[in-house]
């Protein structure tokens, strides 16, 4: 299969020959790995027993998919990336933002699935061969599942679709295998390791869960989605269509991992960790089915992660090739692995990361859903590609290539949400306002949509819709950026 050559450039008609099919093997088979399973331990790790977690999950997903996956549309509509067509709403540079949103979500995510998969996979092969848990085993095994995520990454979207498929299959029949391994020792009752509720009640604790565990899934997709529905044909599959794929793919790519993580951490008793106790908890039999859970799930998943990076790089350094870009957010992604694995615990970093950057996130996806619903899903895609073409000008040049309302009200969103987030080492002073619970998803998407309506409130046509009516689009006038 030859290696993709796209970058975040319109991808041609020709070329989208993907369906909603595939969006849904996608989303299923890149996210039945132990880095979205771990996810389903927190909860328990807060101190909620199983049906206080279960519902936490479920409902932090539900929640996420009915804001993230719309955005899906987007991209149907551009033939390029979330974050290149986020120019829309923020400028062909203003974009810029969204690049690094997403690319500090998939470094996260990605750095994330190698350090729990591989912590897994040296604990499993300790059992079964003696090997020690020592740093030479961590850094050989973290070094393995690096080098083959970035093959599958820089080969590009057709391998990583391939390798969704396969997994889909064999990952669902390890995670049903696992069920039967781990039933006998599975209780419903709250862990008493796990010190009582994190937050010191059950509802701020189980607030907590349902945006760590539930909410964090979908969030982490708001810049991702768009790498794979810009190869959908919208003149062969229609936006109800796509938009039902990304609703399965979500709901089923995340609440089926997390709910297998929520079982495994009653079964095994972890509390306080989740790799160590689930190993040990493993009958014998199950130990060579976990091992081929932690390293092919682990490269399905941070390939694709990966994969969004070397874009989201590519957006930021147009000169840079995907493939180059691919190579040094690799070499980012893998220092973050050991860095996780060495100066931290699983449950602080976990919780940290998810938090921050879904504060972060929320009101960049409110803002460009916005602008999605005002031009109707009419996008020039010419006028975005810009700023990769090292042009200027175009309808979606606004001043300087940034949307200044657009921008300013990201920033204050984001700004609200990191002073209302709660962190294991960090309370924000807005905590206070909330009662002590973290509500930051909640007001940094409420502070930026409501910002960026107010400000544009007086602007003329949306972009979408002059884009869709002027007979000679100001594109076409976009002349090259002085050197």
């Amino acid at each position: 299969m030859p290696m993709e050559q796209r970058g975040v450039d319109t991808i041609p008609e020709e070329e989208r020959t993907s369906g909603p099919r595939d969006l849904v093997s996608i989303l299923l088979g890149s996210n039945l790995c132990l880095g979205v399973i771990v996810f389903g331990w927190l909860p328990p790790s807060f101190g909620l027993d199983w049906w206080a977690s279960v519902t936490s999950i479920v409902v932090g997903t539900l929640v996420g998919t009915a804001l993230t996956a719309p955005l899906a549309l987007i991209s149907l509509r551009t033939a390029t990336n979330l974050s290149t067509s986020s120019g829309a709403q923020f400028g062909v540079r203003g974009r810029l933002v969204g690049s690094v949103v997403g690319l500090l979500l998939a470094l996260g995510y990605s750095a994330l699935t190698v350090w729990i998969g591989g912590d897994v996979m040296v604990s499993v092969l300790g059992r079964m061969f003696g090997i020690p848990a020592n740093d030479v085993s961590y850094g050989v095994v973290y070094a393995l599942l690096a080098a083959a995520t970035v093959a599958g990454a820089v080969y590009g979207y057709r391998v990583l679709l391939a390798m969704s498929r396969v997994l889909a299959i064999g990952m669902t029949a390890l995670l049903v295998l696992g069920v039967i391994a781990y039933a006998p020792h599975f209780t419903t009752a709250a862990l008493p390791e796990a010190g009582g509720y994190l937050l010191g009640g059950f509802w701020p604790t189980w607030l907590l869960a349902m945006v760590a565990a539930g909410l964090s899934g979908p969030i982490a997709f708001i810049t991702l989605l768009g790498d794979y529905t810009r190869y959908i044909s919208p003149a062969r599959h229609s936006s109800r269509r796509v938009l039902h794929a990304t609703w399965l793919g979500l709901i089923l790519g995340l609440l089926v991992p997390q709910l297998f993580g929520t079982f495994t951490a009653y079964a095994a008793r972890a509390a306080l960790d989740y790799a160590g106790p689930l190993v040990d908890a493993s009958p014998t039999w199950y130990l060579l089915p976990l091992l081929l859970a932690a390293s092919a799930g682990s490269v399905g998943n941070a390939g694709l992660m990966l994969y969004s990076m070397g874009l989201d790089l590519d957006a930021i350094l147009p000169r840079a090739s995907r493939a180059k870009a691919t190579y040094a957010v690799a070499v980012v992604a893998t220092i973050c692995v050991f860095v996780g694995h060495y100066a931290s615990t699983a449950q602080d970093a976990m919780t940290s990361f998810v938090l921050l950057l879904t504060a972060i996130g929320t009101p960049w996806a409110v803002i460009t859903l916005i602008g999605f619903a005002r031009c109707r899903g009419v996008y020039d895609p010419e006028a975005l590609q810009v700023f990769n073409r090292r042009a200027r000008g175009g309808i979606y040049w606004f001043r300087g290539g940034w949307n200044i309302q657009a921008t300013v009200s990201w920033t204050l969103g984001a700004t609200v949400g990191v002073l209302a987030v709660a962190l294991p080492s960090y309370e924000g002073p807005l905590l206070s306002l909330t009662g002590g619970v973290d509500c930051s998803f909640l007001l940094s998407g409420l502070v930026g949509g409501v910002l960026y309506t107010l400000l544009t409130i007086g602007d003329s046509a949306p972009a979408g819709e002059r884009a869709a009516t002027d007979t000679e689009s100001e594109a076409a006038l976009a002349v090259p950026a002085e050197k």
